[in-house]
């Protein structure tokens, strides 16, 4: 059997909640989905166009994205918890791992650098937008698990570091923010 791509439910703007319910296209929720698919999506772009330098990051990206996908699940989803402490805890080791092959950071740097370094840096920004909308989501409509919100400030600082990784792997310097 072929699952059909178009169902035609979101037609009059409004879409299905995996609850069933009906909602407008700009609930909290589906908003705050989609910003987390937004992201998981430019990762793959991202991915896609890794410098050769930087095709080891291929792997630890499209992990990411499995794990967005898994955040996604986390907030449609009632009582179901696969984002843990240890995920963001695994997140921090990572920071702190790629930390010490990085140049001392001794003023703000510019979003940019090797191609890579800007993918990811881009990524980082959608990261905090999508961060934004699941705080708005926890707020104003939906109480989240701790664990959800903690990942995604997480992740938007493992890409900022993994962004400066990126120009170390293509040679590349750091754009400091003053002339």
């Amino acid at each position: 059997m072929t699952l059909k791509i178009y169902t035609k439910v979101g037609d009059q703007g409004f879409t299905k909640q995996v609850t069933g319910k009906m909602v407008p296209k700009y609930d909290l929720q589906i908003v705050a989905v989609g910003d987390i698919d937004e992201l998981e999506s430019y990762l793959g772009v991202t991915a896609a166009n890794l410098s050769d330098k930087c095709s080891k990051l291929k792997q630890p990206l499209q992990n990411l994205q499995r794990q967005l996908y898994l955040l996604e699940g986390d907030i449609v989803v009632k009582r179901r918890s696969e984002i843990t402490a240890e995920k963001v805890s695994v997140l921090e080791k990572k920071i702190d791992q790629l930390n010490t092959e990085l140049p001392e950071m001794t003023e703000f740097i510019l979003p940019g650098g090797s191609i890579t370094a800007a993918n990811l840096q881009y990524a980082r920004t959608i990261a905090r937008r999508a961060e934004r909308s699941l705080v708005k989501l926890n707020i104003e409509q939906q109480e989240l698990a701790p664990e959800c919100l903690q990942y995604l400030n997480r992740l938007s600082d493992y890409l900022f570091t993994l962004a400066r990784y990126a120009n170390v792997l293509d040679g590349v310097t750091d754009i400091k923010s003053k002339y």
